[in-house]
């Protein structure tokens, strides 16, 4: 079900994402780090960055409310310039009651030795629609 809500959003097709883990309270979202993707200075742009923790929030918060849900709000804290391969956006469930879910979100990235860094950490509230 994860694999088809990914596929019917446009931008994720567009870019790249998929779903690597679902349920459980977590979800982990992957996009492929390609140049038309990155900003001027070669890293990961920071809006790419913001759409995987904003999914991967959303899917997690989807674990505990179901798959009807909507991002009610987030932050997040970039620590640190993303290159890489691949960036993984893995979110887990803090908090859930019947009409919302407080999740965590760790955005790392995967270099050809599959070495991961930290490159910024996110928290957002999910809420059911």
């Amino acid at each position: 079900m994860a694999q088809k809500l990914l596929a019917a959003q446009p931008f994720s097709v567009l870019v790249g994402a998929r779903v690597v883990a679902f349920g459980g309270g977590g979800a982990t979202l992957e996009v492929d780090i390609r140049p038309d993707l990155q900003q001027q200075n070669g890293f990961l742009h920071g809006g790419l960055l913001s759409y995987a923790a904003d999914n991967a929030l959303t899917f997690a918060g989807g674990t505990a409310l179901g798959p009807e849900v909507l991002t009610g709000g987030f932050t997040i804290s970039y620590l640190r310039p993303a290159r890489g391969m691949v960036l993984r956006a893995e979110a887990k469930v803090a908090y859930s009651s019947r009409r919302q879910a407080t999740c965590t979100c760790e955005l790392t990235t995967l270099d050809n030795a599959g070495t991961s860094t930290l490159c910024a950490i996110a928290q957002g509230t999910i809420i059911a629609r």
